[in-house]
């Protein structure tokens, strides 16, 4: 069947749209799985985290069901109004990418503008951070206080205001169900130690190595996130005949 040409919302909404709209009129069917994301990103001609984040979007929705080890399952089609089609906020990885270029030089700006007192506030963050992991918790809240305390170190509102508003991202739908796929108290107990490490730079005054730091955080975040989608096989096995996805244009 013909697919329309997609353009002017979030990348992944349109592809999550699109595939639904393929379950809404019988391409894909209750119980089929879906073809793989390696698939699915060359027929739409995107990155595989937009396909990832699609998919997310999806299972929000109730439209399909991740099932550990086996792929990506179609649900029956919910109503047109359901919680998936409201959803317009960034996707996970596009945070992500966002946080990897502000939060890079936040940690850097920290180091080399932040007083004694704000590097102290923000080492006691990070033990708030590990108390509440001990305690099984998981850290989160104490985690984006952690970085608020570094936009504030280097004493700009307007980088506090943007890094706050990339932590509100972090508690959205999207980030909550991809959790689901990978969070872990040993990928907490990691974290700790990359928080740890960031903390020792700022201390030092090392401009260059607390941005390298939190960047290399940030890129093991991103990794753990795509290792824990992969653990649930949504790479898995492409169904017989599956539909033409096509009419996309490139980007990530």
């Amino acid at each position: 069947m013909p697919i329309e040409a997609i353009s002017s919302k979030r990348l992944y909404r349109q592809i999550a749209d699109q595939l639904g709209e393929l379950v809404r009129r019988g391409e894909f069917k209750p119980g089929d799985r879906l073809p793989s994301e390696r698939d699915l990103s060359q027929q739409f001609n995107v990155s595989r985290a937009s396909v990832r984040e699609a998919l997310i979007a999806l299972e929000i929705d109730g439209l399909v069901d991740v099932r550990v080890g086996l792929g990506v399952f179609v649900n029956a089609a919910p109503a047109a109004n359901s919680q998936a089609a409201a959803l317009g906020e960034p996707g996970p990885f596009e945070v992500l990418s966002a946080r990897y270029l502000i939060e890079g030089e936040t940690a850097a700006l920290a180091a080399r503008d932040g007083s004694a007192r704000d590097h102290a506030r923000i080492r006691e963050t990070l033990q708030m951070m590990a108390d509440e992991i001990k305690d099984r918790g998981t850290g989160l809240d104490a985690d984006a206080l952690f970085h608020l305390r570094i936009a504030e170190a280097c004493g700009n509102s307007a980088l506090v205001h943007v890094v706050h508003q990339l932590w509100n991202f972090r508690s959205s739908a999207m980030f909550r169900k991809l959790d689901e796929h990978f969070d872990s108290l040993e990928r907490h107990e990691q974290a700790i130690e990359e928080h740890r490490r960031l903390v020792d730079a700022i201390e030092k005054r090392d401009a260059e190595g607390a941005r390298a730091a939190m960047k290399l955080h940030l890129d093991t975040v991103r990794a753990a996130l795509e290792r824990g989608w992969e653990l649930a096989n949504v790479n898995g096995g492409t169904p017989a005949n599956p539909p033409r996805l096509t009419g996309t244009t490139a980007w990530s």
